[in-house]
């Protein structure tokens, strides 16, 4: 295993939206490498830090990192859609803020044996949990046609998904599909030559959608904004960092109706649904990165963070 080290995305930018309190409790419910962790746990003085993620590689590495802060840090291995359960059995009704970064760590994309990368041959996985049972070998080989579509076309937006879950399910039928490569082989296949001259790596959008599928991961989002906020303090933040518009749109949408809290009809003279707003969004457009991160980190450039206050 190469070592754990994971660029941080938006760092100064999360910590400002954070608004941390020295004697507040935090969680980073997508702990990776510590680089977020490491910053909110500088500014405690009595406060507490809960850290989650499902990779216990990232979780040996965080401990690791965060060791010179003992009692402050609780780390724990769980998927950030349990918070609520994770919270429950610390015994911790509510917290001051939340930071839920969505990316792929670096140490995961750079493993090459973690099946991740479309750029090195490695077997089928891509599993975040290496002790989850499905992993993208079972879904390539073992998915119906028109599960691959859907999920190539919603997951992944990609224009060809006909094409290439029907290239998948052909080569199948000789032999399963084992390696990254063979993947990228079939993908290639199924697309026209306009589509490999565009400066995106022909797989790009196909891995994106098999590698949300393994991982559940916009299933997982909705799941854990719906309870997040509920857990926040009054005055506590949630900051949420995305990679692509779907969990954008997820976020966007998600801090959009517990901002508005009624679900009456429009046409309605008068609210019977009794729903009050629950926070105040405080960015009302996404934060990017600056020019600098871009240039010292490439991977930031998609990333976009939202963050919304607890009334």
């Amino acid at each position: 295993m190469s070592e754990f080290h994971h660029v941080s995305v938006l760092l100064e930018e999360c910590m400002e939206g954070l608004n941390i309190r020295p004697d507040g409790i935090y969680v980073d419910g997508t702990l990776g490498g510590a680089g977020h962790s490491s910053r909110i746990v500088q500014k405690l003085v009595s406060g507490r830090l809960i850290g989650i993620d499902r990779d216990t590689e990232a979780l040996e590495a965080a401990g690791k990192r965060l060791e010179p802060y003992g009692d402050r840090v609780t780390l724990v291995h769980s998927d950030f859609c349990d918070l609520s359960k994770v919270l429950d059995d610390l015994g911790i009704p509510r917290v001051d803020g939340i930071l839920l970064d969505l990316g792929v760590s670096s140490p995961q994309l750079d493993e090459v044996e973690r099946g991740f990368s479309y750029m090195a041959d490695a077997p089928l996985d891509m599993r975040m949990n290496r002790e989850d049972s499905r992993d993208a070998r079972e879904i390539v080989n073992g998915w119906s046609y028109e599960e691959l579509k859907r999920i190539l076309y919603e997951y992944g937006e990609e224009r060809y998904a006909p094409q290439i879950a029907s290239a998948i399910c052909r080569r199948r039928e000789e032999k399963p599909i084992e390696t990254t490569l063979e993947l990228v082989d079939i993908i290639r296949s199924a697309m026209p030559a306009s589509a490999l001259r565009e400066k995106q790596h022909p797989a790009k959008r196909s891995f994106q959608a098999i590698r949300i599928a393994v991982n559940d991961e916009l299933n997982d989002l909705s799941k854990v904004l719906e309870d997040a906020i509920p857990r926040l303090n009054p005055g506590g933040r949630l900051c949420v960092i995305t990679f692509h518009s779907l969990e954008d749109r997820i976020v966007k949408n998600a801090f959009a109706a517990a901002a508005k809290g009624c679900t009456c009809p429009p046409n309605f003279p008068v609210c019977v649904c009794g729903k009050k707003p629950q926070v105040t969004i405080i960015t009302r457009k996404p934060i990017v990165s600056g020019d600098q991160e871009l240039n010292e980190n490439p991977r930031a450039r998609s990333a976009k963070l939202r963050i919304c206050e607890k009334l």
